[in-house]
């Protein structure tokens, strides 16, 4: 009966592992020592709920994607530096839960953090909110950079998911030092491979993705 106990689990966990799509992978797989704070997976988000798809603070993406990644990851380490995760694929669910929350015009819980000088009316026209997303290829990943020694995120001048020109690359309303960190991201993604968003910060999608037309639609779990 053990035997048979044991078998069956092995199985279990070998379809849940099975899941994934052929080229995609758990990071933490291909960068063990990776932080992880997906912000979907909790209420720190702009919803200020968790949100559909999100099962797990797990992070997913295409195995090309957490290859470069890991040289990212270990050439800021040579500066005591890391790097932290806040979101990698995405399921198109829950783009589809960003979707229906925008449209509730009355649920406005965390809009002093995330959207204060924006009206939740305009988040699509201004592009904050869309059908697609190109997390859901499974290339695109949100980050930051956090000090070696404390795990304290470097100051990038606004926060993760702050909709406003606070949040754009070229920004110049802030501080040398925090506009020394975000060309500090910016460097090191580009040198390995990856292309910025440049009105998010925190956005980078890897050059040459290997599904640039696939919006995936599996959970995270």
């Amino acid at each position: 009966m053990k035997y048979l106990v044991v078998v069956l689990l092995s199985l279990f966990c070998f379809n849940a592992l099975a899941q994934l799509p052929g080229d995609f992978v758990y990071v933490h797989d291909i960068i063990p020592d990776l932080e992880v704070e997906l912000r979907y997976n909790t209420s720190n988000n702009f919803l200020g709920k968790p949100v559909t798809g999100y099962q797990a603070n797990k992070l997913i993406l295409t195995t090309e994607t957490a290859k470069a990644l890991k040289l990212v990851h270990e050439a800021l380490q040579q500066q005591n530096l890391c790097l932290k995760i806040y979101d990698g694929y995405r399921p198109q669910q829950a783009v589809n839960h960003f979707v229906k929350w925008a449209k509730d015009l009355n649920d406005t819980i965390n809009k002093h953090i995330f959207y204060p000088h924006v009206k939740k009316s305009n988040l699509f026209k201004a592009g904050y909110i869309a059908s697609k997303s190109g997390h859901s290829r499974g290339s695109t990943v949100d980050l930051t950079i956090i000090d070696g020694n404390t795990g304290k995120p470097l100051d990038m001048g606004s926060p993760y998911d702050f909709f406003g020109k606070e949040s754009w690359v070229d920004y110049e309303n802030i501080t040398e030092e925090q506009k020394a960190n975000r060309q500090l991201l910016q460097r090191i993604m580009i040198k390995y491979g990856f292309r910025n968003y440049p009105k998010e910060w925190w956005h980078f999608t890897l050059r040459g993705e290997p599904f640039p037309n696939t919006f995936f639609d599996f959970e995270i779990k």
